[in-house]
């Protein structure tokens, strides 16, 4: 996972492919490194996404919300959004668009 700046100078958290269990204490401390900015979470590599990464994705949305800044998720795979629907978190983590 990295972050960087797009093209407009907005920043963009890259997903790794796979965010299990192991990836899980890399990605709270990235989301807590860029709370209080606007992100777009960039899902486009996700091929596998685990139940400890979806609920932390899941809080990151909710504290971006209450704090009113914006995390989008942008670009999500067809694994990550199939992984998203098994999970139950459809609702809870609207793509802004697709692969």
């Amino acid at each position: 996972m990295n972050t960087h700046l797009d093209s407009k100078g907005r920043t963009v958290l890259a997903l790794d492919p796979t965010l299990d269990v192991t990836h899980a204490a890399t990605l709270a401390s990235l989301l807590l490194g860029l709370r209080g900015k606007d992100i777009i979470v960039d899902a486009s590599e996700v091929q596998h996404l685990g139940a400890q990464c979806g609920q932390l994705l899941v809080s990151a949305k909710r504290t971006w919300t209450t704090d009113g800044r914006a995390l989008r998720l942008e670009k999500a795979s067809v694994e990550f959004v199939e992984n998203i629907r098994l999970l139950g978190l459809t609702s809870l983590l609207p793509i802004e668009e697709h692969i």
